[in-house]
This record gives C-alpha cells, sequence and structure tokens, in this order.
C-alpha cells in the first residue's frame, strides 16, 4: 500500500490493478452492535464503503460519503476518532465490466445514534444490524472478521459475548 500511495498514477484510479478504497464499519455503540450490507457481487455481508470519485483523496470522507449513500444515515460520525482503524488487501472478482482485480481496502469506525433510520440503497443490497457475535459469524473466513474484533475491542468487549 506505501508503495501504491507513493507511486506516479492517482492511487484511487480504478483503471489501477491495484487500488485504493474507503469502507467503514458502522457502529451503534450504546447497543454494541454493527451494521452490514448484503454485497451481491460478493455473495456476502460486508461493512460499506468503495471507491472514491474523481477528484477525491481522503479515505475518511470517502468512507463518509460511501456509508451516508449505502446506508440512509445522514448522521455518522467517526467513531471514537478519526484514525485509520484496519488497511487491507482485497480480491476482486471479475464482473461483465471490469476484470479481476484488487482493492487496497482503507477501514474506519463510524458511529449513527439514529440506528433506525437505515434505508437500503437497493432492494438487492440489503442492511442488517447484528450483534458482534452475529457479525463476527457473517464474516467468518473474510478478512472483516478482523475489523470487527477490533471493533469488539473498542465497544468494551474482548470478545464477542463477553460483558463489557
Amino acid at each position: 500500500m506505501a508503495g501504491l500511495a507513493a507511486g506516479p498514477a492517482d492511487p484511487w484510479s480504478r483503471a489501477l490493478p491495484l487500488h485504493f478504497t474507503a469502507s467503514a464499519l458502522v457502529l451503534h455503540p450504546e447497543t454494541r452492535r454493527v451494521l452490514l450490507r448484503w454485497h451481491v457481487r460478493h455473495g456476502r455481508w460486508l461493512q460499506v464503503g468503495g471507491h472514491g470519485d474523481p477528484g477525491e483523496s481522503d479515505p475518511l470522507a470517502i468512507a463518509l460519503r460511501e456509508a451516508r449513500e449505502e446506508t440512509g444515515l445522514a448522521e455518522l460520525e467517526p467513531w471514537p476518532d478519526c484514525s485509520l482503524r484496519h488497511a487491507v488487501l482485497c480480491a476482486v472478482p471479475a464482473s461483465a465490466t471490469e476484470p479481476a482485480h484488487e482493492h487496497a481496502d482503507l477501514r474506519f469506525f463510524l458511529a449513527t445514534s439514529h440506528p433506525d433510520a437505515i434505508a437500503a440503497e437497493n432492494d438487492q443490497s440489503p442492511l442488517r444490524w447484528l450483534s458482534v457475535a452475529d457479525a463476527e459469524a457473517a464474516a467468518a473466513g473474510n478478512n472483516l472478521s478482523e475489523t470487527i474484533a477490533r471493533a469488539a475491542v473498542l465497544l468494551g468487549r474482548g470478545r464477542a459475548d463477553q460483558p463489557g
């Protein structure tokens, strides 16, 4: 990722076989729940987020924009602060419109105090509030498991289902 960021090309450009994306694990700290979105292309529950729009390069701003678009939550704030929480490489399968490629995904935690205000972006991308334990089960076998584990620590639990 450091090489990508230091390279001569725009590291957010979708034309590169490896490019940056920004995502967020949306949390409701009061109830210690995690919001996941169904991703048809991957066939699994994942965090929200995606590509920067042309001219965008601030990963937190991209994660916030994408999270608001994909969840309908206008009120989202970095939680517990603006820190980058996880950076991972993700393989993306080919589609009818683009070849297989990789994302250098920069992940943040965002919180809402209005969890019932969620509105899925479309019918193919439903949203689900899950306990940490259920979110970990939904993410099993995926690097999102580590992101959820990091959130669990900040939510006051070392692991799912342990009192805070």
